[in-house]
């Protein structure tokens, strides 16, 4: 399977070859921050199956565990295109959004359930944590 996806403006885009690791939705404060949104719907690949064009800008922030989290952006119009963690090598989280073809995305999980806004449901037959995923 091959996918593509990009920016708003178009600055930055990519193309994955390969099956998607995992789709999950992330409701920690800091996810909804960088979205601007309540959650942060990403899928994860490995560092191997993407490619990548275009200059992404990089923000350190840091995980209740004080663990680093590096939000990749563009820089011209600030959209999240993906994550990476430092503890997990090899591996490339997604922003979904900017996937160009949503259909293929099937949220797994949801983490950081104990900071989700009060007012957004969660299907209860999909997997929930209260926080990290172990």
């Amino acid at each position: 399977m091959t996918m593509t996806g990009q920016c708003l403006c178009g600055a930055v885009s990519y193309t994955i070859e390969g099956d998607l690791q995992m789709c999950g939705v992330c409701h920690c404060k800091n996810c909804q921050r960088q979205a601007g949104s309540s959650y942060s719907v990403l899928f994860a690949v490995a560092d191997n199956q993407i490619e990548i064009s275009g200059d992404l800008t990089t923000y350190d922030d840091h995980a209740d565990s004080g663990n680093v989290v590096q939000r990749h952006f563009c820089g011209t119009c600030g959209s999240p295109v993906k994550t990476s963690l430092p503890t997990q090598p090899g591996m490339t989280y997604i922003k979904a959004g900017t996937l160009d073809d949503t259909s293929v995305l099937h949220p797994q999980i949801h983490f950081w359930t104990s900071s989700k806004q009060s007012w957004v449901e969660i299907d209860p037959n999909v997997p929930q944590m209260e926080g990290n995923p172990g």
